[in-house]
């Protein structure tokens, strides 16, 4: 009964009822009427006419078509002639001339009080028609459903707060009071208690969404969110999936689109194509496709259809057929069907090699049928990268990239494809060897590969060998499993993609920098340098010590540190030797020995052997002093807290470095500043910190002190928005990543943070006193997926080793199989042509950063 009614609605608003009277639904109404239905309950949206000029004639034709289209709503749209009556305030009150108002007495809209009585104004400017009078009138009555996000932040708080309850309804239109505004307010007038419904008009949740906020086009996408995880919902990131509504934003056509969004996901049937019925309504206009399940790959066939199903949302309904049933007549040789809507219902048969063909062969229909209609049809290329970036596997910025750009592969000739066979002789013909291990169906991988390519063209005519490991086709090396002559420098890989830095005759140093050209590029050439250096006159210990090592890293401040010996063959020079191979890429590093040793020990009053520690944040040259320990760990450990900040600046690339300290971070998030009062009050808040460090001294050593500047590092505002549910007032110093557990503290917000209140707080969270604010979240970003073996996998696949199946190779068989898991892999192997060989069947693979 409530979906009849809703259909009834949404025909009438596109102009089903052309039969109706013609007679006007402006009611003029006496003051006595007025004040009568105002205390009835009932809605109503009235004008109140002082005087008539040219444009005061066209609001109230436009106000008199919108009577109609309202009164389905229960609202009640007249007007007062304050020229025959007297309504208190409205008709003496020059201000309101040009003001029609909304007259309610349900509190749950959020209306003004004036005369005792709520009521919301509208200017005649923004209801000036019947589209802007209907849409602006829906959306107050609306106006506690339908919310309204302004940043990816907000959208990302309502589908976390949706997820397992609601699905959104997210709607972009150029403009409020649009027909596209209209249509937007009337569908969720009928189904806002199914959905929650969103509006934007522009702005960053437009960029999330892959939209162009420069088109004229509005749109809508929907948001599954109810169901957010399961063997139905591609669970790959914390966002739900995204499918976009590819028609023009009409009323009719959102109605189709949110019925077409509640039919099943694939549909399975044990008969002929060519005996199922067309789509019954109200998805007629829809077209179906056809994939064929076999009994031996039932299981993967069904994963293939539900990987496409999700890319074809919105564009087809899919039905997956079973070709045991004997009336299934369809040919082996083909691998799907499909039957068009409106032209014919046969099915046409054909055979489809990856997935991108069936998405081409129903965007390509789609736009056919839009040239038809006359309506505006866009480019292959915009198509391709709106509709793609929303598909629910493909739920990150990097996939989506990467998606979009498959067609276009790196080049890759500029590095050395590293294989089993010929790994041990190109490590050993280079001196340093970088290799990046990657998957070609990670999104990750493909995304850094680009950058990868780039760091080796730039040092092409470098002693630098650039390579790669394609670890989908070389398993056993990737596996650290080859048969060659010499061992392999590495212990397996877990995580994709990987950067391995290989010299002869030595374990690999692995890089775990940023994914980034620039950084990669500044490890390599920072790891191309002797470590240590031998220094043997005063003017290499100045260059060493303020000159630029390579022209690559001009502007670029590094780390230093200088080992200082009595002799070369001093017993330490051999533990600072291995620290300083340690540290290649990140410090450089240099030795002193004999006389320059003696006299630069002499200047700054050392005993030898020592070490001086030069921190690229110092901006003095006086550096801090360290013994030569009794372990290369210890003295590796040293060095490490002598380059760190006493009050390291956070930002994205150096979190992970801090994080990995394992300390409790003493976290104090500042604003952006608007003047030189905001930037002297951010540096006195800076300063007071460092004082904390300083009062506390042995007490502080738990913690890691440090500062976030939310104008140099906005991402810091949704890491301190997550910390404590909301943005609290700014500064904010809260404690977090304890070791001990997962609570988060705040400091009292709107108390002075000075050095000894801060202690004091600290005091009382260590002695229990103190309440968290939050918790961490329990999410965690392991490895993507365990190393497939794929040569293992596709012994599996013969007849004769599927009875030796290990119980980690079970994901790799279908559990159903029983007793006859020989033949149905033989059988696997004959009709593979049935299923789809791409890497979309490990649609939830993602890499570790």
């Amino acid at each position: 009964m409530w979906m009849c009614v809703a259909v009834f609605l949404l025909w009438m608003r596109s102009g089903g009822c052309t039969e109706k009277a013609n007679t006007s639904d402006l009611i003029e109404y006496t003051a006595a009427d007025f004040y009568e239905k105002l205390h009835s309950g009932k809605m109503m949206f009235i004008y109140f006419e002082h005087q008539v000029s040219p444009t005061i004639s066209l609001f109230l034709v436009e106000l008199e078509k919108s009577a109609e289209a309202l009164q389905d709503y229960g609202v009640l749209v007249g007007k007062v002639d304050c020229n025959k009556e007297l309504v208190h305030t409205y008709c003496t009150d020059e201000k309101v001339l040009n003001t029609a108002f909304l007259f309610s007495n349900t509190a749950s809209i959020c209306l003004s009080v004036r005369g005792g009585r709520e009521f919301l104004g509208f200017d005649l400017d923004t209801v000036f028609d019947v589209n802007s009078i209907v849409s602006e009138v829906l959306f107050a009555i609306l106006r506690e459903e339908v919310k309204y996000v302004h940043t990816d932040a907000d959208l990302l708080a309502m589908e976390k707060a949706s997820r397992g309850k609601k699905d959104l309804v997210l709607g972009f239109v150029r403009s409020l009071g649009t027909q596209e505004h209209r249509s937007m307010m009337e569908t969720a007038y009928v189904y806002g208690s199914k959905y929650q419904f969103i509006l934007i008009t522009g702005g960053p949740v437009l960029k999330h969404l892959g939209a162009d906020e420069l088109s004229h086009s509005s749109q809508v996408w929907f948001l599954h969110c109810r169901l957010h995880s399961g063997p139905r919902i591609p669970a790959v990131s914390e966002r739900c999936p995204v499918t976009r509504m590819r028609k023009p934003l009409s009323t009719l056509s959102l109605h189709t689109f949110l019925q077409v969004m509640e039919a099943p996901l694939v549909s399975e049937v044990y008969e002929d194509p060519s005996s199922v019925q067309p789509p019954p309504f109200p998805y007629q206009q829809t077209p179906q496709l056809f994939l064929f399940a076999h009994p031996a790959t039932e299981h993967l066939d069904r994963e293939t259809a539900t990987t496409l199903a999700w890319r074809l949302r919105g564009l087809a309904l899919l039905v997956l057929v079973h070709r045991q049933n004997p009336a299934v007549k369809t040919p082996q040789e083909y691998n799907a069907a499909y039957r068009l809507p409106g032209k014919s219902s046969d099915v046409k048969y054909l055979t489809l090699h990856d997935l991108d063909e069936v998405l081409e062969l129903f965007t390509d229909q789609e736009k056919e049928d839009e040239d038809e209609e006359g309506e505006e049809t866009e480019g292959t290329e915009e198509e391709d990268q709106e509709e793609d970036a929303h598909f629910g596997e493909l739920d990150d910025e990097i996939a989506a990239s990467v998606y979009e750009k498959r067609g276009d592969l790196p080049d890759v000739d500029s590095i050395t494809q590293l294989t089993s066979e010929n790994f041990d002789t190109v490590v050993a013909q280079s001196g340093l060897t970088v290799a990046l291990f990657y998957l070609k169906w990670d999104a990750v991988s493909m995304a850094f590969l680009s950058s990868f390519i780039e760091v080796a063209e730039r040092l092409e005519d470098s002693a630098v060998q650039m390579s790669a490991v394609d670890c989908g086709e070389w398993t056993d090396l990737c596996s650290a499993q080859t048969g060659g002559s010499l061992p392999i420098p590495f212990q397996p890989i877990t995580a994709f993609p990987t950067v391995l830095v290989l010299r002869p005759q030595e374990p690999a140093q692995h890089y775990g920098g940023m994914l980034g050209t620039e950084e990669l590029h500044r490890f390599i050439t920072m790891s191309s340098q002797a470590s240590p250096t031998l220094l043997s006159t005063p003017q290499e210990v100045t260059s060493f010590l303020q000159e630029v090592p390579h022209p690559d890293l001009t502007g670029y401040k590094p780390n230093r540190v200088l080992g200082l010996f009595k002799t070369q063959t001093d017993s330490g020079v051999s533990l600072f030797t291995e620290a300083a191979k340690s540290l290649r890429g990140e410090v450089l590093t240099g030795v002193l020995t004999d006389e320059l040793a003696e006299k630069w020990a002499a200047e700054h009053r050392v005993t030898l052997p020592a070490v001086f520690v030069f921190p690229n944040w110092r901006t003095h040259t006086r550096p801090a002093t360290l013994s030569i320990t009794a372990s290369v760990e210890e003295l590796l450990s040293h060095i490490k807290s002598a380059l760190l900040h006493p009050l390291p600046e956070l930002t994205v690339e150096n979190l992970p470095s801090f994080l990995s300290l394992g300390k409790a971070l003493l976290l104090l998030f500042v604003g952006e500043e608007e003047d030189d009062i905001g930037r002297r009050q951010n540096q006195a808040l800076v300063e007071e910190m460092k004082g904390v460090v300083e009062l506390g001294a042995w007490r502080m050593e738990r913690y890691l002190a440090c500062w976030i500047h939310l104008g140099r590092t906005p991402a810091g505002m949704s890491v301190l928005g997550s910390y404590l549910g909301s943005m609290p007032p700014l500064p904010a110093l809260v404690l977090t990543h304890l070791p001990s557990g997962d609570e988060i503290y705040q400091f009292p917000p709107n108390t002075p943070v000075t050095a000894p209140s801060v202690l004091q707080w600290l005091q009382g969270v260590e002695d229990g006193k103190e309440s968290p604010a939050g918790t961490l979240g329990d999410d965690s970003w392991p490895p993507a997926h365990d190393f497939y073996d794929f040569l293992k996998v596709m012994d599996m696949q013969e007849p004769d080793s599927a009875q030796q199946q290990t119980p980690a190779d079970e994901d790799y068989v279908d559990e159903d199989e029983g007793n006859e898991e020989g033949n149905n892999a033989e059988d696997e192997t004959m009709d593979s042509s049935s299923r789809f060989p791409t890497q979309e069947n490990n649609a939830n693979i993602h890499s570790e950063l």
